[in-house]
């Protein structure tokens, strides 16, 4: 039987499944998954994961907030249009089904939960929604590690003042029809008050032996950010050209997902509000 008929008819019978456990997709995006998944089977093991799905969903147009969509919270799996964060956990989830020789859209399912959700629960003030948040639960689960030295690249501390999204609700669809949500956003974001982070500003970050030892293909880019009550703006992922380090990112600028054709220091020099870079590696499973 041909090898899309079955993938069709597995997951036409996890569409039930799926939206009993209030996820939200389409027929497409679960083909995709699961034709992305059986192909990286005849990948061999050592494959970068990271910049193998990276590669795969080049081009797909960039759309802000596509996960935004309802009136109440669902688990949306959207591999059609991507903003930065969800291109990000998209790879994320895929690669790590691919470590562990996982093929299903069930299994990609429940990765992108646990990558995206505190304690995988469904519901607003349990998505992760600010990116150190991000950092620390998917460190717990044991999915990535951020990278804090040497010294010498990263020399630079972030203390964070986090309280963007409770001061500008009005901003988040969510929040203003739910109000009593905020408050719980508040205690997120309390628990982030204060924490530091080493980090490497914008203006050292070159082509040298050591920042190529500090960071490597597939790490996850963190860019920290100047403006207030937020602790990063932009991520994406690390690829590194003959001219230096470069930005894998769904882009607001070219529309799409792209490999950022300017260098990222370059590319960094352009946005005042950018101050350095965070760097976040996906554990081998």
């Amino acid at each position: 039987m041909n090898k899309y008929i079955i993938i069709c008819i597995m997951c036409f019978v996890c569409f039930s499944m799926m939206q009993a456990q209030n996820i939200q997709y389409t027929k497409s995006d679960s083909v995709k998954v699961e034709s992305f998944l059986m192909e990286a089977n005849k990948q061999d093991f050592t494959t970068n994961w990271v910049l193998y799905f990276s590669s795969k969903l080049m081009g797909i147009p960039y759309v802000a907030k596509t996960l935004e969509g309802n009136d109440t919270e669902k688990m949306i799996i959207n591999l059609r249009q991507l903003d930065c964060t969800t291109f990000v956990e998209n790879v994320m989830a895929l690669s790590i089904c691919a470590q562990r020789r996982l093929y299903t859209f069930n299994d990609f399912c429940r990765y992108l939960k646990l990558l995206r959700y505190k304690n995988g629960m469904i519901s607003y003030p349990t998505r992760l929604h600010y990116f150190t948040q991000w950092i620390a639960d998917n460190t717990e689960l044991g999915f990535v590690k951020e990278i804090q030295s040497p010294d010498s690249v990263f020399t630079r501390i972030q203390t964070l003042d986090i309280n963007y999204m409770s001061t500008h609700s009005a901003q988040y669809p969510m929040l203003v029809r739910h109000p009593s949500w905020i408050s719980e956003i508040e205690k997120c974001e309390k628990e982030l008050q204060g924490k530091q982070f080493r980090y490497i500003p914008k203006e050292e970050i070159n082509n040298s032996n050591a920042f190529r030892d500090a960071i490597k293909d597939g790490d996850i880019i963190a860019i920290t950010t100047k403006k207030k009550g937020l602790d990063t703006s932009h991520i994406g992922f690390a690829v590194w050209h003959l001219d230096g380090l470069h930005l894998i990112n769904a882009s607001q600028i070219h529309k799409k997902v792209v490999d950022e054709p300017m260098t990222l220091y370059n590319y960094m020099q352009e946005h005042p509000s950018q101050v350095g870079i965070r760097i976040i590696r996906p554990k081998k499973l």
